[in-house]
């Protein structure tokens, strides 16, 4: 195709399609494409495992092209390793406090430091009860692939908006980032039938990493297995063994 507005239809017609490292849509450079008679010219957002080259879109992960109204794609795959991005909330693991900064564990190839300021209301006197071992739901602040991840627990306007060091109980799981994608999504099935199933608090983190806790230890353990298990799952096959356990054959 040799304009924006043919390469987006194909892009359109492939979604839902498993594409593979090497294909490739072509599209003039400059040529934009109009949301509607009144609306500014927009160009297609190349999203996670597509990458512009010259006048091309080309693909570089293998998995299930996705798309976002109005104009976002990107390639939805099974990967597990975690790469930091700035602005994304993880579950990190304080795995050391070096002065006044904590060490955090994201998943990551290094670990990204979190200062004690960097939580809503402490000062250098009233610093946060965070010890070696807890987990903490954070944001990125940094991540840089020249410059060392930093974490915070509050947003713009100083608030924890949810993030900060988690209480006790509950337990912490590892599924796939398209997992992840999944249960984040606004309108997500997986969460829609756990909450049939049993009353349990979800924190998702965008590196695959889950905390869960239900009304009781096997309560959190079976809402556990039932996530981990859908990483490999259809849909049918979801509903299928959520009916089961909702019938208590498991």
């Amino acid at each position: 195709m040799s304009t924006t507005g043919g390469m987006i239809t194909v892009l359109k017609e492939k979604v839902g399609h498993v594409l593979v490292p090497g294909d490739e849509f072509c599209f003039g450079a400059e040529e934009t494409i109009s949301l509607s008679e009144s609306a500014k010219p927009e160009r297609a957002v190349c999203g996670p495992g597509l990458r512009r080259s010259g006048d091309r879109l080309v693909v570089v992960k293998s998995g299930v092209l996705r798309h976002k109204p109005p104009l976002t794609f990107w390639i939805d795959s099974q990967q597990k390793r975690y790469v930091a991005t700035k602005g994304e909330t993880v579950i990190g693991i304080v795995t050391a406090r070096a002065g006044d900064t904590f060490r955090v564990d994201f998943g990551g190839s290094e670990l990204a430091s979190l200062s004690y300021l960097a939580f809503e209301g402490a000062t250098k006197r009233n610093r946060p009860n965070v010890q070696v071992g807890d987990l903490v739901f954070a944001q990125f602040l940094i991540a840089n692939k020249d410059m060392e991840p930093e974490l915070v627990c509050i947003d713009g306007s100083g608030r924890a908006n949810g993030m900060g060091a988690f209480g006790a109980g509950g337990l912490l799981i590892k599924v796939s980032l398209g997992l992840v994608r999944r249960l984040l999504g606004p309108n997500s099935d997986i969460r829609s039938d756990l909450e049939q199933l049993f009353p349990c608090e979800l924190v998702v983190g965008m590196n695959g990493r889950v905390w869960v806790r239900a009304t009781s230890i096997q309560q959190t353990l079976i809402v556990a297995n039932l996530l981990q298990s859908c990483d490999t799952m259809t849909a049918q096959q979801r509903q299928q063994l959520f009916r089961r356990v909702q019938q208590g054959a498991l």
